[in-house]
């Protein structure tokens, strides 16, 4: 059953929860996507957008990071811009060695990561020219993958998918690997019920 991981540099929650899946014995495919046209798209506003509730998130996944002996250092500066890492990651071929490289630049090393000239570091270790990294070639396989994960009913990142599952968040992992193992526990009648669960009230 192909599996596929779908992430944004943006983050940290998926940072984290990279370092889970690429452990996974199953083959994994990531997949870069922009989640700001995730969100977009649902009608929603991300964590960071909304006070209060960016600074708990921030503190919140530094405990989590620390809980799973995992060293994370914010970068200069959150929310930020993070198309050029996303297409470098996809003129890399969004192989395991460039999610590594990528998130270990803006998550381990608190590094910026918002131009094609913050990321010539990383584009040099890959082999890659980071200023061709940033053609229209690469923007639109990033649009593709974005526009297949919206398809696909992705809400959020990180999201593991397998089927048609997707479990959403660093925190749902054990979950999602309880249900690729055993696929018969989605079939158990309570939940099947709230999957169908009628909506009460809805805000206006």
């Amino acid at each position: 059953m192909p599996i596929r991981w779908y992430f944004d540099f943006i983050s940290p929650f998926s940072y984290l929860h990279w370092q889970k899946v690429k452990m996974l014995p199953e083959a994994v495919t990531p997949v870069p996507i922009v989640f700001g046209a995730v969100l977009a798209a649902c009608g929603q506003k991300g964590p960071a957008e909304i006070p209060g509730k960016r600074e708990f998130t921030y503190r919140h996944v530094l405990w989590q990071a620390r809980q799973e002996g995992v060293a994370l250092r914010f970068p200069p500066a959150h929310p930020f811009n993070p198309l050029a890492a996303l297409r470098l990651c996809v003129a890399a071929g969004a192989s395991a060695r460039a999610v590594d490289a990528l998130f270990d630049w803006i998550w381990k090393e608190g590094r910026a990561a918002d131009s094609s000239e913050a990321l010539a570091p990383v584009a040099a270790a890959l082999g890659i020219d980071a200023a061709a990294a940033q053609g229209e070639e690469a923007k639109a396989r990033l649009r593709a993958n974005t526009e297949a994960a919206i398809a696909a009913g992705v809400y959020g990142v990180p999201t593991l998918a397998f089927g048609d599952q997707l479990f959403w968040g660093n925190d749902a992992h054990d979950f999602a690997l309880a249900a690729l193992r055993n696929p018969a526990l989605l079939d158990d009648p309570e939940m099947q019920r709230v999957a169908t669960l009628p909506v009460g009230v809805q805000r206006r």
